[in-house]
Formats: C-alpha cells, structure tokens, sequence
C-alpha cells in the first residue's frame, strides 16, 4: 500500500516560564525553516523542560495531523487564534493521514530519516494552559486527536515539504486510534490488554500501562495528569 503525508511545518521550542507557581515548559514552539538534524532524541534544535515525562528516544519526536484543527476550531470556537498548525506544541504539522490510517509501529521514510510510531501523545495540564482551555486534554484523549510520537530508527535531516512515506507496517493489527481508545477507556478488553503490553513495537511507559489495565479490577486515577 502507499501511504503518504506532507510535513507542512516543523517547529522547535526552549524550555520557559509560562506561567506563575508552575515549572518551566517547552510547549510553546517556534516555526523554524530549511533542513533539521534529527538523532535518536529528535530535533536537535528542540529542548524539552522535564525529561522524566517528555522527550528522549521513545518520544523523540511529536507529529500532529493539520486535519484536526478544523474540529477543535468547531467544539471550541473561542480559542480560533491556537488551533492552528503548530498550536499545540508539536513537532511536525502534517497533512495526508491521521491516527485513523496508521497502526503502531509504522515506520515511514522522510528526508534521509526514518522514524516509527512508538506511542501516541498523553495530553496533561500543560495543554490546558497552553490553551487557555480547562477541558482539552480531556477532550484531546476521549476523541483519540492526539497526534503521536515517532522513534528514529536512522538518524539524518528533514525538513517542511518532505514527504513521510510508509514503508513499513509491522503491526497492522494495531490501528492505532483503537489503540489510542484503549489507552485512555476506563474499561478495555484484558486479553487485548495484555497482548498490547507484550507488544515489542510499543513503548515501554504504555507497555506498562496495558499491563496494569489488563487486570480488570484496575482504576486508573488521571486527575493529577489532566489537572495538574
């Protein structure tokens, strides 16, 4: 199968004081043009604020489909100004596919790159105040838009026009929105559970996560991610 999009925008950020009383970010990001040195962990012109949680190879770098922007700017008409490519501290702005198309552990060519769907985008807090809007990364994990994270599998440079191609799709079991779904659902099937936290293709943080939710008696308290 062919399987295309176009890397729009790419953008990079240092870590900030954005707001009182809470620590440094980087979610806020800046349009940078012509070729980008990518390694393991991503741009090597971007900087994450607290490591623990973001970046590093199994995060290494953020896309988020240009197509979801028209939806946000629809459920949440007061904040037209930021949903836009590069609103939400991505990356990469692409257009040509979305979670819907793609299954985890796609890996794709782009420039003299090659990258792998690792896992999708945990929203927490900071999207919320990056936006201005309480209820987004509530709503950015109950409709499956979160954009996901690529690990490089071969280092080299990329930049806005170049074209991610598929080449190829070890998983096509895993559609990735489904895995997305099962990630954030309060309830998900156990056997799918605990094939998902066995998947090789998947990162190690949501392998764990399957693991814990294929025991049905599990709760999984999200109040402190999405709230802060």
């Amino acid at each position: 199968m062919t399987l295309k999009a176009k890397i729009l925008s790419i953008y990079t950020g240092e870590p900030e004081k954005l707001w009182e009383d809470k620590d440094q970010s980087a979610i806020r990001k800046t349009l940078v043009t012509g070729p980008q040195k990518v390694n393991r962990d991503g741009l090597l012109s971007d900087s994450q604020a607290d490591r623990s949680v973001h970046g590093g190879p199994e995060k290494a770098l953020h896309i988020y489909p240009s197509e979801h922007y028209s939806y946000w700017r629809e459920v949440f008409p007061d904040r037209q100004d930021i949903f836009k490519p590069g609103g939400f501290g991505e990356n990469f702005a692409s257009e040509g596919f979305t979670e819907a198309e793609l299954c985890l552990g796609d890996v794709f060519a782009a420039g003299t790159i090659r990258v792998q769907i690792s896992q999708a985008r945990q929203p927490c807090w900071k999207l919320n105040m990056h936006t201005g809007n309480p209820a987004q990364a509530a709503h950015f994990q109950k409709t499956a838009r979160t954009g996901w994270y690529f690990r490089v599998l071969q280092e080299g440079h990329i930049e806005a026009g170049d074209e991610l191609t598929l080449v190829e799709r070890p998983c096509p079991e895993w559609n990735l929105k489904e895995v997305i779904h099962a990630r954030f659902s309060p309830r998900v099937d156990p056997q799918m559970a605990r094939a998902l936290s066995e998947l090789p293709e998947l990162a190690e943080p949501w392998q764990k996560a399957f693991a814990k939710k294929a025991d049905p008696a599990f709760q999984e308290d999200t109040s402190h991610r999405l709230k802060g």
